[in-house]
């Protein structure tokens, strides 16, 4: 049993950072890869395919604890919680878990007890981590867009909480929302100034 971890929301200025663990069902469903460059019908027929079939955990990590703990640290945290989440649902412990990218939360969170391996560009290589890569992105997507209808202004519907050029004017002429990050560098000067 190998499980595939990726993350999804480690660069927006606001929202959660999301994880997910994907165990791929058999046969597994055709046409995994990165999420970032599959389409968003494609990212959503895939997502509710790997949901109905696989098992699967997520794991979230709200702005407070990024603004504590750092983004790193709260990306770790919610691979530990995705992986955690997913054991429980198996009743048992994977044989490996593949992160995406050059670190894994081993040695780096109290809670990791698995055997893992970093994969660089891991989302298109191995396709467990192209399946965790999907469920996290879409899984924070549908929070960003719910979370835009409450805060119209920023355009989470549509950056999904990263920095663009209408996100940083909406930051400068209304100021940091609760989810927004006031770790990082832009909300916190929109903070100070605004």
């Amino acid at each position: 049993m190998i499980v595939g971890v990726d993350e999804a929301g480690r660069g927006p200025l606001a929202g959660p950072v999301v994880a997910a663990a994907v165990l791929l069902c058999k046969p597994r469903p055709p046409g995994l890869g990165d999420s970032k460059v599959l389409s968003r019908t494609a990212r959503e027929r895939l997502d509710e395919a790997i949901r109905r079939r696989c098992v699967f955990g997520v794991g979230v990590v709200e702005v407070g604890e990024i603004d504590r703990l750092n983004i790193f640290g709260a990306t770790m945290l919610a691979m530990s919680v995705a992986v955690e989440q997913l054991c429980a649902k198996i009743g048992c412990d994977p044989v490996e878990v593949l992160v995406d990218g050059n670190l894994t939360p081993a040695g780096r969170r109290p809670e990791w007890r698995w055997n893992a391996r970093a994969i660089v560009k891991g989302d298109a290589k191995e396709p467990c981590i192209s399946a965790a890569s999907i469920v996290a992105k879409e899984h924070r997507d549908r929070m960003m867009r719910d979370a835009a209808l409450r805060h119209p202004q920023y355009g989470w519907d549509r950056n999904m909480g990263y920095g663009t050029k209408d996100h940083l004017e909406a930051l400068r002429r209304h100021g940091p929302t609760p989810l927004h990050r006031r770790s990082f560098a832009p909300v916190a000067q929109a903070d100070l100034f605004g």
